[in-house]
């Protein structure tokens, strides 16, 4: 018996919201029905499920115009999605990386091209440590290893510490970010498509800092893919 095998007889693997024993990593059926995956069309600038049968860019991504081209995100901020997000960002839940992971790379797979680099929106060396880890950077961690794309998890710098997003409006929270991150090597980046991955999007902010480091810096393009998009319909 291999090691991965005594592991499971004695540790099985448990569903990551309610954890009832389950048969692989992931989901039980239950919660896995009451876990908002987002399906059909969406948003192609931000991943938002679209209001109507066809895809495009949503009015706020037509009025705003992020400066990344496409976006992706596997599920809806709420119930069972944002008990996984808390879980994995303050819950020390990192088991939760893996799966989700696989889940952003299958929504994301639309907008997935050969040669991608995949880094993270980073966190401020303070909350780092405080943390210990940067949720953002095991997810796109995980994500690069299902769609067998590099990944560059020290690719972006926070160059102050932003704060929380949380109590800013839309205008606050992109004065917040202005200026905050940079590229730590502009040759890594220049010419080549970058994957920006975080866990939650909102108003974008924290994603349009990242993807205009980028491009200042010399990317070809910018795409981005989230765990989860607050839907902007309720």
């Amino acid at each position: 018996m291999g090691m991965q095998a005594a592991v499971r007889l004695f540790y099985p693997p448990t569903c990551l919201c309610c954890n009832e024993v389950i048969g692989s990593d992931g989901l039980c059926g239950a919660c896995w029905r009451d876990t908002p995956f987002i399906s059909g069309p969406v948003c192609d600038r931000c991943g938002a499920p679209a209001m109507g049968e066809e895809a495009g860019d949503c009015d706020d991504c037509r009025t705003l115009q992020p400066p990344w081209t496409q976006g992706r995100a596997a599920l809806t901020y709420g119930e069972n999605a944002r008990r996984m997000i808390l879980a994995l960002k303050h819950g020390d839940r990192q088991d939760l990386a893996r799966p989700a992971g696989r889940w952003m790379a299958r929504a994301a797979e639309p907008i997935l091209t050969a040669g991608m680099i995949v880094a993270p929106v980073p966190l401020h060396w303070l909350r780092l440590l405080r943390r210990r880890y940067n949720q953002s950077a095991l997810l796109s961690r995980a994500l690069a290893r299902s769609a067998g794309l590099a990944h560059v998890p020290d690719l972006l710098l926070r160059t102050r510490h932003t704060g929380t997003q949380d109590g800013h409006d839309r205008q606050g929270r992109f004065e917040n970010m202005t200026g905050a991150l940079r590229v730590r090597r502009p040759a890594q980046v220049e010419g080549r498509h970058i994957l920006l991955v975080d866990d939650v999007m909102t108003t974008g902010a924290t994603l349009a800092a990242a993807a205009e480091a980028c491009l200042d810096a010399g990317a070809s393009d910018v795409s981005v893919a989230v765990l989860a998009r607050v839907d902007k319909r309720s």
